[in-house]
């Protein structure tokens, strides 16, 4: 199987398949498909996981593109303009993400929902209580809103990011909030009342551009108003 990805900030991946090859992916992202290929569906993590994804906004199951003949070729697109980032997944190579930046997959990946046990950091961390968790072997390929930055802590290495930005993580990272020492910079400098703080080792990706905050500016603000609204921008920064 090959796959290429195409364009700058709004980019594409088109991916080549052969007989009996398939991809699985994101409800909606298919941009388009060459050749005799099969859709199905499928639920991952069963219908437990299907469950856990219906509840917290997700699909219930997840389209299943499968070539039945050589020569195949299927597309895939973000829903908003994004980059597409890949990572591996292995035997010790468990990533999660946040929920919503899962484009497709290839090889043989599970996908399940993942619940932050701690209440701060599902309330205040800006990914809420629900990320994805990507096990198995294969490739995952994941959305990105403006620039993408790859890092690898290092053992107890820290690094605190504005709430949203925080595309995906190893598993070995330990994820938690901070607040902020200044309450003054949180109310009047638009930062947010705490931040996303993440402790080594492991890899990271993170985004210049959350979606939310694309839509905010997008909308002019609109997305959400009102006293409340005020609140959680001083607590979220967005």
């Amino acid at each position: 199987m090959k796959y290429e990805i195409i364009g700058n900030d709004m980019q594409t991946a088109v991916v080549d398949m052969d007989n009996g090859e398939f991809v699985q992916a994101d409800a909606g992202s298919m941009f388009f498909m060459e050749g005799d290929i099969d859709m199905d569906l499928r639920m991952p993590g069963g219908w437990v996981g299907g469950l856990k994804r219906m509840f917290v906004g997700e699909s219930f199951m997840l389209p299943v593109f499968k070539a039945k003949s050589d020569s195949c070729r299927i597309a895939f697109a973000p829903s908003y303009p994004a980059k597409i980032l890949e990572v591996e997944v292995g035997e010790g190579k468990t990533w999660q993400a946040q929920k919503r930046s899962f484009l497709f997959s290839i090889g043989s990946v599970s996908i399940n929902v993942s619940f932050i046990k701690k209440f701060k950091v599902g309330f205040f961390g800006g990914e809420g209580f629900v990320l994805e968790k990507f096990t198995g072997n294969g490739k995952v390929f994941l959305n990105c809103g403006g620039i993408a930055i790859h890092k690898e802590l290092a053992q107890d290495q820290k690094i605190l990011v504005d709430t949203g930005c925080l595309v995906a993580f190893e598993e070995g990272v330990h994820y938690d909030i901070k607040m902020v020492r200044n309450l003054k910079t949180a109310i009047f400098g638009g930062e947010g009342l705490f931040l996303t703080e993440l402790k080594g080792p492991g890899k990271i990706i993170l985004q210049s551009l959350p979606f939310s905050r694309f839509a905010n500016v997008i909308t002019g603000g609109s997305t959400s108003s009102g006293p409340l609204a005020d609140v959680g921008r001083i607590f979220g920064g967005d």
